[in-house]
């Protein structure tokens, strides 16, 4: 068993103040694989203390050295790269060849997209061609904490601390208590890396302890925060007191509509999309709604497919998917399924249980639902699992009337061969993103949401301008 217990601040790993160990389960055995410690208001106060006793410094070290950091981060991130996806599948269940490609590599993917965002940002601008004294700053918004989770944790730390890094703030990474040892290996990557004392520090807690604690201090500028709905107000409410910066990457219920011209391979790509890291992407395309006409056709071939993929160990090698996160997810993920049989929606593939021969480990049954409507649980409420519900449209306003009937708007998803059609249903979804014909965006695309999917963009020039203040300065000497 590992012994994770420390934390890194102001750039040494340190005891915490008080002793509140934690186990961290591997999801694929049930069986304890490491000890962390969680963050006490003093461990949190010490962080933070070091943060902001840096902020000047780091502030003003010039743009070619907080390049030259992230560069040295990325060699690093690289040469630890086996470390990284070890880490993550022992402590959220990946399957071993999908933390390598995936899970390490959105990592890899955003430090390189920042990178290059970095290199050609101005941060001191003109108000405009005729204005030659007056001067637009961009300068750093400060300490910030930063509170990840645990489902695609390079994904998300990554986005929060590189961009933080480059706009010259200071700052604080709390990561899921459930999956920290992941974002250990990261402080780790930083510190050989050659960051200054106290620019990045890492404290492990929970998000009653130390995520309420950042959220609230006096001397923490701003707050990012990845996770759930619920989460995201909670945390909104703690740092209204000091009206700090929030932003927010919450939840999502995407639709995927899908046309009677769509191409043939839609449905099972859809499917697939929905399976991948066995569920557990807010942005995944868990309604599957499909026109009328090839309805039917679309039920038998997803639940086809589902019944196809292979669920097993994180450890093995191989094409599956694994477990999921933890007890808590588990049971909730088959009181939803439950319920769904319960409410009358057709179950045509997986359903309640473990899949046969797992008997220990959390592990879920791809699972398919049909004939889902407007006023059942599962249409409504983020499963976070591997678990599709489809249903069918009559039109094309009936289609966007369906992805916009929720209280989400992350992703939503749109197949046809008709490309106006394309067009003008992608500028009606209402949600921060889009995308069609199962063409992934870009690096570099804006990743963020509307409504209760939160706030704020990451990802590209817009995840670095979320960590920038914006100064307006007249009579500017050239």
């Amino acid at each position: 068993m590992l012994d994770k217990r420390l934390f890194y601040i102001n750039g040494s790993w340190v005891e915490p103040e008080l002793s509140n160990d934690f186990d961290v389960i591997d999801p694929s055995t049930e069986e304890t694989c490491a000890v962390i410690s969680l963050g006490s208001q003093a461990d949190t106060n010490k962080a933070v203390a070091a943060a902001r006793a840096s902020f000047e410094s780091w502030m003003f070290t010039p743009k070619n050295e907080r390049l030259q950091l992230i560069e040295s981060i990325l060699e690093e991130y690289q040469k630890r790269a086996e470390d990284m996806a070890n880490a993550i599948s022992l402590e959220m269940g990946a399957p071993i060849e999908m933390a390598r490609q995936q899970q390490v590599g959105t990592g890899l993917n955003h430090i390189k997209g920042f990178i290059n965002v970095f290199k050609d940002f101005n941060f001191d601008q003109n108000l405009n061609e005729n204005t030659p004294n007056d001067k637009i700053l961009y300068e750093p918004v400060g300490v910030c904490g930063l509170i990840t989770p645990w489902n695609w944790p390079m994904n998300q730390v990554t986005l929060k601390a590189i961009p933080a890094i480059a706009a010259g703030c200071t700052m604080i990474l709390k990561p899921s208590e459930v999956a920290p040892l992941s974002s250990i290996v990261f402080s780790e990557i930083l510190h050989e890396a050659g960051c200054p004392a106290g620019v990045f520090n890492m404290v492990n807690g929970d998000g009653v302890g130390v995520g309420s604690q950042l959220s609230a201090h006096p001397d923490v500028d701003m707050i990012s925060f990845t996770g759930s709905t619920r989460a995201g107000i909670a945390i909104s409410k703690a740092a209204a007191d000091t009206l700090k910066r929030v932003t927010l990457e919450l939840g999502g219920k995407g639709a995927n509509l899908i046309f009677a011209d769509a191409n043939e391979k839609a449905i099972k790509n859809g499917v697939l999309r929905v399976m991948n890291n066995s569920g557990q992407s807010c942005n995944a395309p868990t309604r599957m709604i499909v026109e009328e006409s090839i309805y039917e056709k679309a039920v038998s071939i997803a639940a086809e497919v589902a019944e196809s993929i292979k669920v097993s160990s994180g450890h093995e090698t191989g094409r599956h998917i694994g477990p999921v996160v933890s007890e808590v997810q588990f049971d909730k993920i088959q009181n939803l399924i439950n319920k769904g049989v319960e409410e009358g929606a057709k179950l045509v593939a997986g359903g309640p249980g473990r899949p046969e021969g797992l008997n220990r480990g959390y592990y879920v049954k791809p699972t398919v639902f049909a004939d889902v409507t407007q006023n059942m649980t599962i249409y409504n409420e983020e499963i976070f699992g591997p678990v599709l519900s489809i249903m069918p449209f009559t039109n094309e306003d009936h289609a966007v009337e369906l992805a916009n009937d929720t209280d989400y708007g992350l992703t939503n998803y749109v197949q046809s061969e008709d490309n106006e059609k394309r067009n003008r249903v992608a500028r009606r979804l209402r949600s921060g993103m889009v995308e069609m014909n199962g063409l992934p965006r870009s690096s570099g695309s804006p990743f963020g949401g509307y409504k209760q999917s939160g706030n704020g963009r990451e990802g590209g020039i817009w995840g670095l301008e979320d960590f920038l203040e914006v100064k307006s300065v007249s009579g500017w000497s050239s």
